[in-house]
């Protein structure tokens, strides 16, 4: 009977044992500003790449 009661209270420990929990949360954290950074950049590239066009034809006429 003895071992019946500590395989109980071992599968009780294990389940309420929350060790992970914030290594878990933090790589949620982590992929959703992932995602964020990710949408941001798609969103944001054409007006991004158009400054730096703009930007090196200023310098080009200038060098000219």
């Amino acid at each position: 009977m003895q071992e019946g009661g500590n395989i109980m209270r071992d599968v009780k420990n294990f389940l309420m044992d929350e060790d992970g929990q914030g290594m878990v949360e933090y790589g949620l954290i982590i992929g959703l500003v992932a995602i964020a950074v990710i949408g941001a950049l798609t969103v944001l590239a054409p007006k991004i790449s158009n400054m730096f066009n703009k930007a090196g034809d200023t310098m080009d006429n200038a060098v000219n």
